[in-house]
């Protein structure tokens, strides 16, 4: 079976035995929780439209390990045609679900492994690259959501994991067997965790002398003996537990997820292990996800920007103010930004190129552009949505008061925009506008801007890093005509 069902994969979630706690409680049957099924369906999407026809050429591809049709979501990039397809299909998710669809990580985590493999089994005649193929032939024959995990608690930032005081703020090797490993630690903000078939862990920064056991990588499953997760709060989350709840929802069927995923000394067979001990690649692997990932928000955060840009155009004209100048202005002001981060992600794809295991890689400076840029436009965009739709977006009553039968009608009456717009229709765009900027889908929208893929200096440390800021001199140089024999001669009067 290489390409699941929607409802394949939300039977694939129930034959698992995965633990998540919750508000303090273990979660039986996580699958059907109101909290937590928004964010399934999202995932579920991503299967639902590779089942589309209209959708082929974006959701599909072709394996070149397995010569078959499989989800891109599962594929390792050939061409640069398919780093502009992925963010293309981002974009398309964004539009369709409002939300994180959560599965980015896994496919960027596929790419930075299988090339950073290639190159430790080069230099160190390591089995890894063969052990991370096999895995990931099962991973598209099955059609699997994995989860990128990068992000460690990390404990405090100016010491090396070595050097923590509590060992297990980054997760780390505790044993080393014949057969295999057993880790212990926890990967924080983990991005769709609990909808993953599988974690394929990575180190969250580069490593040096000392930090041997913490230079890791490896897969696991979800339900593997020791491994639990603690599924993170979002705000305005518990108006999912409430009777009859929809219109308060702003967007009822669709939502992201993050969750601590702790490694209470779980197993790790040998064939599961991609990296260990070899702290010299632990930084290419960190530098070659970053920058697949940072170049995904220039897919799915547009596409999500695309509807909270038409949930505010469709606020301006239910409350009789699209005509104006200064709306028009900001739509306008909004769809600059929104493409402005889309030619980021699309930039960086066609500058791409190929890995010497055979992948293609982004152009990493442009992809540090665009998440740069993402970490600023998508909190504009937000702030000219939140003045357009005006202060009733939350200062809204509850839906229980608009269907309550003595002041339901009051409600009608006073918060009608547009006479031609049902009120209600004004109310539902108004909560949406409201999840978008401020409530869960926020999670995945403005706050995920910031910080996921690393927070903005991240960025600003490889853009000067890829900037080659030596190469500009020279170029200044040469058509100021200053050569390089007078340079010679300043450099060695300076030292005198």
């Amino acid at each position: 079976m290489a390409l699941m069902t929607k409802e394949q994969y939300l039977d694939s979630l129930r034959k698992l035995n995965i633990k998540v706690y919750m508000f303090g409680e273990l979660i039986e049957n996580f699958v059907d929780h109101p909290i937590i099924r928004p964010s399934i369906n999202s995932v579920a999407m991503t299967y639902e439209l590779a089942q589309d026809p209209q959708y082929e050429d974006l959701m599909l591809a072709t394996s070149n390990l397995t010569g078959e049709k499989v989800n891109r979501f599962t594929h390792l990039h050939q061409s640069t045609d398919d780093l502009r397809k992925k963010v293309k299909m981002l974009r398309l998710l964004g539009q369709k679900t409002a939300s994180c669809f959560q599965r980015c990580v896994g496919m960027d985590a596929f790419n930075a492994v299988y090339s950073t493999t290639y190159e430790i089994d080069k230099a160190h005649g390591t089995n890894y690259h063969e052990n991370f193929k096999k895995f990931l032939e099962y991973v598209q024959k099955n059609d699997l959501v994995v989860d990128g995990a990068m992000t460690d608690p990390k404990g405090n930032r100016g010491l090396a994991p070595s050097k923590q005081e509590d060992p297990d703020l980054f997760l780390h090797v505790v044993e080393r067997r014949e057969d295999g490993i057993v880790v212990r630690g926890a990967k924080a903000h983990q991005t769709g965790a609990v909808n993953s078939h599988e974690h394929l862990i990575m180190p969250t920064i580069a490593m040096r002398e000392g930090d041997e056991a913490y230079a890791i990588s490896f897969a696991v499953p979800s339900d593997a003996e020791g491994l639990y997760m603690i599924y993170g709060r979002q705000s305005c989350d518990t108006r999912k537990l409430e009777e009859g709840a929809d219109i308060d929802l702003g967007n009822k069927n669709f939502g992201g997820q993050e969750a601590l995923v702790v490694f209470d000394d779980v197993f790790v067979p040998n064939d599961r292990i991609f990296l260990n001990g070899e702290v010299e690649f632990a930084g290419m692997l960190v530098e070659r996800f970053a920058g697949y990932h940072r170049q995904s928000y220039g897919g799915c955060k547009v596409g999500v920007g695309d509807v909270l840009i038409g949930a505010a155009a469709l606020a301006a004209e239910f409350n009789g103010a699209a005509k104006a100048s200064h709306i028009k202005d900001k739509l306008i002001e909004m769809t600059h930004l929104n493409e402005t981060l889309y030619c980021c992600g699309i930039a960086c794809s066609a500058e791409g190129y190929p890995t010497e295991a055979g992948n293609y890689q982004i152009d990493l400076l442009l992809a540090n552009v665009c998440k740069q840029n993402v970490t600023r436009f998508p909190y504009e965009i937000t702030r000219l949505a939140e003045d357009i739709a005006g202060g009733l977006m939350v200062t809204m009553p509850s839906e229980k008061d608009f269907k309550h039968p003595v002041i339901g009608p009051v409600c009608e009456k006073y918060f009608k925009g547009v006479n031609a717009v049902p009120t209600e229709h004004r109310m539902r765009v108004l909560r949406l506008i409201e999840n978008m900027t401020l409530g869960a889908a926020a999670v995945g929208y403005r706050t995920e801007s910031m910080h996921g893929a690393g927070s903005p200096q991240a960025q600003r440390i490889m853009i000067a890093r890829q900037g080659n800021i030596e190469h500009k001199k020279e170029l200044a140089r040469k058509i100021v005509g200053i050569d390089e024999e007078s340079i010679a001669k300043r450099e060695a009067a300076t030292t005198k």
